[in-house]
């Protein structure tokens, strides 16, 4: 698999990462570890957790399957943040205890990336940076990212994190890419057009952050998968096309429209399912063309103007 450069040469990794929010959907310890080093052999050695998924038992659950030489040949990234149902929550105090929790519950010294899962509007900036600080000095966190926030709000952390921010997750497909559709109709008075993230496509390219695709064949906000969809039968259909033509699966075709963009998008699949991750891996051998690339946007209902 591809690599991409994260945070300006910080971080390599492969273009491609693991979700694993739903591993614990997985009958046993056995199971996971079969996904794992399925995922090790294709390339997918990044692997992307969150304190919250399944309650904290995917992070336990992966702690569990995972040998400490195994550990050290794979990147581990998780997030933090949510108090489910309640508040966001960018206190020191929280911050530093939930990093803590994710390393009991995932048997490691140290977690390669840290992710603050959504935008606390009550932040105060220097407690973030005191966190940060305290972790990296600990040597309990390597590097820093956020997901699901807007140019300004990366900008604020920043500056008082010393541009420790290096990634923003941010969900992403061919049917949900409100951050691509803003910056083709500028200039246009109409719903796509309506910038509501701060450029954050272009902000991220400017400032070396990488952008991570989260949800990337979901539509809307959980709304389904466009993949197979009533919802999308033109995209289908081109899809169905473009994955004859380059000996590859509807799924792998998904992913490299993403990989395709400059910005170095880094895509991050959820699935359990050791075949289509497989399928899904073969996206880095495509380089759909320009034109591919907007057939396929089209396809999936938008318009240029």
């Amino acid at each position: 698999m591809k690599k991409i450069i994260i945070g300006n040469g910080k971080i390599e990794a492969p273009e491609i990462g693991l979700g694993c929010m739903r591993i614990t959907g997985l009958d046993n310890e056995k199971e996971i570890r079969t996904l794992i080093d399925t995922a090790m052999e294709e390339g997918f050695y990044f692997f992307d957790h969150a304190d919250i998924y399944a309650s904290g038992q995917a992070e336990a659950a992966f702690g569990e399957a995972i040998t400490p030489s195994l550990r050290e040949k794979m990147i581990l990234q998780t997030k933090c943040a949510i108090h489910p149902g309640t508040c966001y929550d960018f206190s020191k105090e929280h911050i530093l205890r939930s990093a803590d929790e994710s390393l009991k519950r995932l048997k490691t010294d140290y977690i390669d990336i840290l992710l603050l899962h959504r935008p606390d509007t009550l932040m105060e900036p220097e407690e973030v940076a005191e966190a940060f600080e305290t972790l990296e000095k600990a040597g309990k966190v390597k590097y820093f990212g956020v997901s699901n926030q807007n140019s300004m709000q990366m900008e604020l952390l920043n500056q008082y994190c010393g541009g420790r921010i290096l990634i923003d997750q941010l969900q992403l497909s061919i049917a949900h890419c409100d951050i691509m559709d803003s910056g083709i109709n500028v200039n246009i008075h109409n719903e796509a057009g309506a910038n509501r993230d701060g450029s954050v496509l272009e902000y991220c390219r400017l400032k070396g952050i990488t952008i991570q695709a989260w949800s990337p064949f979901q539509y809307g906000m959980f709304e389904g998968v466009f993949i197979g969809s009533e919802k999308y039968p033109d995209l289908n259909r081109v899809m169905e096309r473009m994955a004859e033509k380059y000996n590859v699966t509807p799924n792998a075709i998904a992913i490299a429209w993403i990989l395709r963009h400059p910005a170095h998008i880094q895509a991050i699949v959820g699935t359990t399912n050791r075949q289509r991750l497989k399928d899904i891996c073969k996206a880095s051998d495509v380089c759909l063309t320009r034109e591919e690339w907007y057939e396929l946007y089209l396809a999936a209902g938008k318009l240029l103007p």
